[in-house]
């Protein structure tokens, strides 16, 4: 009689384990929107038989979310967009510290978090872009040289509300102080041709098109429109060229688009393989060719494109800086006037 008992056990047990186990998946709640990331997270399941679940929505939407959940969150990475945002994710006290000498080694100190809580795997470079037809690139020099009463009416920029100019201005803070970050904010919003609105491309379609000669943009955005469906926009970024600034001096204010493991996470080794996975040769050598974004990882090959826009040099500071120094930012825009 107990026969068929243990054999129901043994069928059962069977059944139950042609479900993956919940260590066998991760939940990533990603800020990125980009095709290619799918692609690259199946490449992640095809190796570790770690199945991704992805949960999309903006920085703010998901940071808060974490807050909300505590605990009980199903996340166990965050990814996003700006060391600045990863720094508020940091002080909310979401992340977990690792220890990861693949993390360590790959990624430079400056891309990292000094408390391992979060790290690059992406960079975005933000710099001038010009009219080639308009503008001769000896005009160009720094940062902060837009501040010229020469580049008064000609120049670009999108709302100070934003994350990326909020974390520009911090690097200048950090550079300079904030008095004198003050006056270049100042200076700079004079010298924008209209109040500040839409996103970086939209910036960069209205120097195309003739209603400024330059604009402050993240390169890969640039990229974006050259490799776009829209023949229209594949057209006008064939009207624009990249500017490095400041290469006699810190170099170019450099971002990145990272994450860490959440806190609360109910899988941090595997959540901690992901992160790692992310900075493999062969992950990185994916991001110049499909979102033209610079890697982080040293000797991985750039696109075409981005070649043609020449070498740089970056600004060595440590991003963590840029969002110790955000609030200081968004005070100094308001002051500025820059909307």
């Amino acid at each position: 009689m107990k026969q068929p008992f243990f054999l129901l056990l043994f069928l059962l047990a069977g059944f139950l384990s042609s479900f993956p186990s919940q260590a066998d998946e991760i939940t990533v709640y990603s800020h990125r929107h980009y095709p290619s990331d799918d692609v690259l997270f199946a490449k992640f399941t095809e190796q570790s038989g770690i199945r991704v679940r992805v949960v999309k929505a903006g920085a703010d939407e998901l940071i808060e979310r974490l807050r909300a959940e505590g605990d009980n969150t199903r996340a166990d990475v965050l990814l996003t967009a700006d060391a600045g945002r990863l720094h508020i994710a940091k002080s909310a006290d979401l992340l977990l510290p690792l220890e990861s000498e693949t993390l360590t080694e790959r990624i430079p100190e400056a891309y990292r978090d000094p408390d391992n809580t979060w790290f690059g795997f992406t960079l975005r470079a933000r710099v001038i872009i010009y009219a080639k037809d308009r503008v001769n690139p000896n005009e160009l020099s720094t940062y902060e040289d837009l501040a010229d009463r020469k580049w008064r009416g000609r120049l670009l920029a999108r709302s100070s509300s934003h994350i990326y100019n909020q974390s520009l201005l911090a690097s200048l803070i950090a550079a300079h102080g904030e008095a004198e970050a003050l006056n270049w904010a100042r200076a700079v919003r004079r010298n924008l041709i209209r109040a500040p609105q839409g996103n970086d491309r939209d910036q960069m379609r209205s120097v195309a098109r003739g209603l400024a000669d330059v604009a402050i943009v993240n390169t890969y955005y640039l990229g974006l429109m050259h490799n776009s469906p829209d023949p229209q926009d594949r057209e006008l970024a064939g009207r624009l060229a990249v500017f490095y600034p400041n290469q006699d001096g810190r170099g170019i204010h450099v971002n990145i688009s990272g994450g860490g493991v959440v806190k609360a996470s109910r899988h941090p080794e595997q959540a901690q393989k992901f992160l790692e996975f992310l900075v493999s040769e062969e992950a990185q050598k994916t991001f110049p060719q499909t979102t033209s974004e610079f890697p982080v990882l040293a000797g991985v090959e750039l696109s075409d494109l981005q070649k043609s826009w020449g070498d740089f040099k970056a600004d060595t500071l440590n991003l963590g800086k840029l969002g110790e120094l955000n609030v200081t930012a968004v005070r100094l825009f308001n002051l500025s006037g820059w909307e």
